[in-house]
């Protein structure tokens, strides 16, 4: 199945319909999705990262999950299947695709779909609109990024704290200071809940924080300083034996976002968004290039940081107090769900960490490949 998740597209997999793990089934989804080739041209890739997304589903063995789930981002110009990390977006579409295909019972209204996540072991559950029997996809609810509009999928990730590392701060620290080749020092704060990311202040590395898609991807030195501090973080969790190699050993995670206050833009849409409606302003740089919204896992990374006092995000957070964060992000303004309790000195621990989405089924197809 071809499936829109959130701001995401990909292509969903019964698991017993693939090769197990291993180059074979890596060398079939880059022939499915037309890796490598800038373009994917002879693929179902759409060319962006955000387009070359695979999901992997299968029922549970454990009791505290109904449906395994595996996500591979496959590289669009290089033969290169990553198996180290989660989308949060193409995660909306699981519980969608569970609900249609039977793995779990529907019940009517809401189906909850509690979804093991294998690739950082951590367990989702999503909130499935659901008539008939069936994930009904029709609904006034409109995220960002997205035409139209479609039914509202409540995820919560308040279990995938530590999803890669097995802690919300990897080092222990709220602030690090990494130093970097020409001599700078930037302060940051690692934090790990769905995928490991690292925030930096806009201001430290010299940018507004509002900047358009083309202003980032066309200034090398702003992009070369935050895959820099990407590289350095994923020496520093052990993601890469060197900051040198981590474009290529881990060119997915960490993620590095720059947050600064809220401030008045104009979307990749052209609308007009004040800073009234947010509560901070992100822009995340994923696989080399700007996000060109903000991935699913980054925004409930974003919200805990964001109630983290002492954080890079928290000092740049308009309101700590509520529920929500709304994150200004290049394709509009998303709200995250954040309850937790804790202090200053107590780490806290989160109650709801969550984000809505829609997801719609656009094809069910066969694939043919040519190995």
């Amino acid at each position: 199945m071809i499936i829109r998740g959130g701001t995401s597209k990909g292509v969903y997999f019964h698991a017993a319909d693939l090769p197990p793990e291993g180059p074979e089934r890596d060398d079939l989804l880059l022939r499915v999705m037309g890796s490598p080739d800038a373009l994917q041209i002879d693929g179902l890739g759409g060319s962006r990262a955000i387009t070359s997304k695979i999901a992997i589903i299968g029922p549970s063995s454990r009791p505290d999950a109904d449906v395994d789930y595996t996500f591979a981002q496959v590289a669009v110009d290089a033969p290169l299947v990553q198996w180290n990390g989660n989308c949060g977006n193409i995660s909306a579409g699981v519980g969608p695709f569970a609900v249609d295909e039977g793995l779990v019972p529907a019940t009517e209204g809401i189906t909850k779909v509690r979804i093991f996540n294998t690739n950082t072991r951590k367990i989702m559950t999503a909130h499935v609109p659901v008539a008939n029997g069936h994930y009904t996809p029709d609904g006034t609810f409109a995220i960002p990024g997205v035409p139209g509009s479609g039914a509202e999928i409540v995820m919560d990730w308040s279990a995938t704290v530590g999803a890669r590392t097995g802690t919300l701060l990897p080092t222990g620290n709220i602030i690090d200071r990494l130093s970097l080749s020409d001599g700078r020092s930037v302060p940051v704060t690692i934090c790990d809940v769905g995928n490991p990311a690292v925030w930096v202040a806009a201001e430290s590395v010299g940018a507004r924080g509002d900047e358009s898609k083309s202003e980032i991807d066309d200034s090398a030195t702003l992009l070369g300083t935050l895959q820099e501090i990407r590289a350095r973080v994923a020496e520093l969790l052990a993601m890469s034996p060197s900051w040198r190699d981590a474009d290529t050993v881990t060119p997915g995670l960490p993620v590095v976002g720059m947050v600064a206050p809220p401030a008045d833009y104009t979307t990749i849409n052209g609308m007009r968004v004040l800073a009234a409606e947010m509560d901070l302003t992100v822009r995340l740089v994923f696989m080399g290039k700007l996000h060109e919204s903000l991935a699913g896992t980054a925004s409930v990374n974003l919200a805990a940081a964001s109630r983290l006092p002492g954080s890079v995000v928290a000092g740049l957070t308009a309101d700590t107090d509520t529920d929500r964060l709304l994150a200004g992000h290049p394709s509009g303004v998303m709200r995250v769900s954040v309850a937790c309790d804790g202090t200053a000195e107590k780490a806290p621990r989160f109650h709801m960490l969550g984000m809505s989405r829609t997801a719609r089924r656009i094809a069910d197809c066969r694939v043919y490949v040519q190995m």
